[in-house]
């Protein structure tokens, strides 16, 4: 999902293509008197205020310290039976404003972070039976839907007549919960391996539904904060956009795949795939966003061309050559490696838990009960789906984080002036419960009941 990042004021953007500018958060940063290390890690303005066009040298010191504490911290996690999404995800939050505040969430880094989420949403495509994913079709969008209007509805019942907050403010908290991380989940799966399994199919198609969903509604809440009215024909525009998107996306990139593999053929300098596919991905990622789409689709559509069997409309099948699937897939591993814990790394950064006053009763009983009513959404829906039951609540439980997608809505409001003080500070910790948590919860339910997916298949 694409937002970028400039100022405080929302653009004159045509709805079609729905882009916010968020600042980001800012924090008090060490002094310059303390010591070199620190004001190499935390440069200042004469103001005092962060430097976000930082100088190459703050770049490369500060993407060192992003690969080697994400590494380390990935490395501990796995050592203690945790998701290495874990790791990652508390990196960011060790590095940012929450606890030593040398590294900001800053413009480059949400763009490497952005291409770390489009690669991996590649690398779910590449591996995605595109024929299991057709069948989980059904249940991806009943998991989607009830997680998305459950949440949104239970939501903003709390807010609006339970702790009496304005309707406008009831609405962006509400909307704040519809939100799923798909790569915080996809990720934990992966290292369960659990990435091919029914259940992530459905998970998989549920949360790409949810994603386009949430952008629908933040353009929505978006309109409604600035005018009062919602205008619904332009946003079933960009639906049909979006539809229409997903449909041809993969057609056109498995025709353009073919192309690069008779040139790789034909070629003697090595690296034409990586460079290739690479440039293919970011392509089909911009024309997402062009149409008014996550570019992470773009990402995942263009895997999807290029997985081992990709199905086409109307029962027709192209085979891809399997040796040349397989260059593929090795030689775009390390690249996705090396992107996708930045991405990771920068949602635990834009966690800023400083923010939070936790002397405030409010707070507590404001982000308890949001807490309850967001889990709650996600899984109650998946209930109903005529699955197992492990596999119901495996699916409930893998919809549950909030991660990036959570801070774009909060911080959408905080920059317009709708979410405000404890508001604002009660739905960070939520956000950051439900994208901490279920990794942990779901590593312990795959432990605990682990043989029964095995006997189901």
């Amino acid at each position: 999902m694409r937002f970028a990042i400039v100022s405080h004021e929302f653009p004159a953007h045509s709805r079609s293509e729905f882009i916010l500018t968020i600042p980001p958060i800012k924090v008090s940063l060490k002094k310059q008197s303390e010591t070199d290390f620190l004001n190499v890690f935390c440069p200042e303005t004469d103001t005092g205020d962060y430097k976000h066009r930082m100088n190459s040298q703050t770049f490369l010191l500060q993407l060192l310290g992003i690969l080697i504490a994400s590494r380390i911290f990935a490395e501990f996690a796995v050592r203690l039976k945790f998701p290495s999404v874990i790791g990652e995800l508390l990196a960011g939050v060790v590095l940012g404003p929450s606890l030593l505040g040398w590294i900001e969430p800053a413009d480059t880094f949400r763009l490497l972070a952005e291409i770390g989420i489009i690669l991996l949403l590649f690398e779910v495509g590449l591996e995605t039976d595109v024929m299991q994913l057709v069948r989980a079709g059904a249940k991806s969008i009943i998991v989607a839907l009830s997680g998305f209007i459950l949440p949104f509805v239970l939501g903003f019942a709390l807010c609006f007549w339970v702790f009496g907050l304005e309707m406008i403010v009831s609405l962006f908290v509400a909307g704040t919960i519809t939100a799923t991380s798909i790569g915080i989940t996809l990720r934990v799966l992966s290292d369960l391996h659990r990435q091919h399994s029914h259940e992530a199919q459905v998970i998989l198609g549920a949360a790409v539904i949810d994603d386009i969903l949430g952008i629908l509604l933040l353009a929505l809440l978006y309109e409604f904060s600035l005018s009062g009215n919602i205008d619904f024909t332009e946003s079933g525009k960009v639906l049909l956009f979006v539809v229409v998107f997903f449909v041809l996306a993969p057609v056109a990139a498995k025709l353009m795949s073919a192309i690069i593999q008779r040139v790789h053929s034909a070629s003697d300098l090595p690296g034409l795939i990586p460079t290739s596919i690479v440039s293919l991905v970011l392509f089909f990622a911009w024309l997402a966003h062009a149409i008014g789409a996550p570019e992470l689709l773009g990402g995942f559509a263009a895997g999807l061309a290029l997985s081992r069997r990709f199905f086409l409309p109307f029962g027709m099948a192209m085979h891809g050559n399997p040796g040349f699937n397989e260059q593929v897939t090795k030689q775009m591993l390390p690249i996705v490696n090396l992107f996708t814990p930045i991405f990771f790394v920068v949602v635990g950064l834009s966690l800023n838990l400083r923010q939070v006053d936790w002397n405030s009763i409010f707070v507590y009983a404001f982000a308890g009960s949001l807490l309850l009513v967001s889990i709650a959404g996600k899984i109650v829906g998946s209930l109903f789906l005529r699955e197992p039951m492990h596999v119901r609540w495996a699916i409930g439980i893998s919809m549950v984080p909030r991660g990036e997608v959570g801070l774009i809505f909060a911080e959408l409001g905080r920059v317009n002036g709708i979410l405000v003080d404890n508001v604002y500070a009660a739905t960070i910790i939520v956000i950051a419960l439900t994208t901490l948590l279920p990794p942990f919860v779901l590593r312990a339910f795959y432990n605990r009941y682990g043989d029964r997916f095995d006997e189901t298949g």
